[in-house]
């Protein structure tokens, strides 16, 4: 039996659009979950617009199947009150199986309901429109933004499709960011060069405390040493760093341990982000997460209307944690996530502008330039 990972086991139910029943997709899933010993769980076909009966399922964990009439390649939703990174989003579900205090996907999707879009087809059709108009405009495009890359790929085997689907497009590199460690998708392609493989990070404190379900630190650090021997370039995240007490020592064990699994010429980027909210998220990590403390630091509102740690406190984390990787020989690859050209100009010394953006820096750094 394939046992299902620890992250999937909570799944009591699969609700399947009456659309999407004979696809790829809902077969290799019932198949999957089968094998994983959870054949027997009730399956739900749904009639046309009539989704919101899954919405009443209690705390059962549901897998939904839908088909998905939106669009699949969006922009980032940055804000322009400070400088996104410029990514595109590849739009394959909604929701996650782990539970991270953190999160900001609780805010958006206040239920259990873990949404797949089995259309792939038109998926497909999408994004070979979109990346084959012009083989000239490049694009470094992620699956990370409104689920976890990789927490169902041991159902679905989405981004073994995704890579095995790109392996055409030359102006494509596509991030697969994640916090739990499944590796299946490097058997859908030969292309090296055009997948960067990311996990978020943290320090051992948060790990523990904050993050539920999901790998552990050294099982993430060891996946990235084994996609960089590989010949892949690996990407890192510290999104969001969380003031506690032992900050100091947390992050700079991580970041210390960081270097005994790969080398800096190795990464591709790595991005750090303080822990900033939407006003709704507060009450919700209150009532999950009761024994969290790190919201009851000094916030202020933010120019995109998200609480965020005051700037000499961010500031100061961050200048630690810059100075701690420049010792280690990183600086190319360093950049913030959603912050202002004062706090880069006063950590780092320079802004954006004066490397003629960010999102040409990441471009560069994404195709190996």
């Amino acid at each position: 039996m394939n046992r299902l990972p620890a992250h999937l086991r909570k799944i009591g139910q699969v609700f399947v659009d009456e659309s999407m029943t004979n696809v790829p997709m809902v077969q290799r899933v019932r198949e999957r979950l089968a094998e994983g010993g959870k054949g027997d769980i009730p399956w739900t076909v749904i009639p046309p617009d009539q989704d919101r009966v899954i919405f009443e399922q209690g705390e059962t964990q549901a897998l939904y199947l839908k088909e998905y009439k939106g669009k699949f390649l969006r922009f980032c939703p940055g804000t322009r009150a400070y400088h996104c990174c410029g990514y595109r989003i590849i739009h394959i579900g909604e929701n996650c199986p782990m539970a991270c205090s953190y999160c900001i996907l609780q805010a958006y999707f206040q239920d259990r309901v873990l949404k797949i879009w089995a259309n792939q087809d038109d998926l497909f059709r999408e994004l070979a429109d979109g990346f084959g108009a012009d083989r000239t405009t490049r694009f470094r495009v992620g699956t990370g933004e409104f689920t976890d890359s990789l927490a169902l790929e041991h159902l679905t085997g989405y981004s073994q499709d995704l890579v095995r689907f790109l392996e055409d497009y030359d102006n494509v590199v596509l991030e697969l960011k994640s916090k739990v460690v499944d590796l299946s998708w490097m058997d859908g392609t030969t292309r090296t060069d055009r997948v960067l493989p990311a996990w978020s990070l943290n320090a051992p404190f948060v790990n523990e405390h904050e993050e539920f379900d999901v790998s552990t630190l050294t099982e993430r650090l060891e996946a990235a040493r084994t996609c960089a021997e590989a010949g892949f370039k690996v990407c890192l995240h510290f999104d969001p760093i969380i003031r506690f007490d032992g900050w100091r020592e947390g992050y700079a064990e991580i970041i210390d341990r960081i270097f005994d699994y790969v080398r800096p010429e190795q990464i591709a980027y790595m991005s750090m982000g303080s822990f900033r909210c939407m006003p709704q998220l507060n009450p919700i990590i209150e009532d999950k997460f009761p024994e969290t403390t790190y919201i009851y630091n000094e916030f202020v509102p933010g120019l995109d209307g998200k609480a965020r740690l005051l700037r000499p406190l961010r500031v100061e984390q961050f200048k630690f944690m810059v100075d701690r990787l420049r010792a280690h020989g990183m600086e190319e690859q360093l950049y913030f996530c959603m912050e202002s050209t004062e706090v880069w100009r006063e950590v780092f010394g320079y802004a954006p502008q004066d490397f003629g953006g960010l999102g040409k820096r990441l471009m560069n750094r994404a195709f190996g330039e």
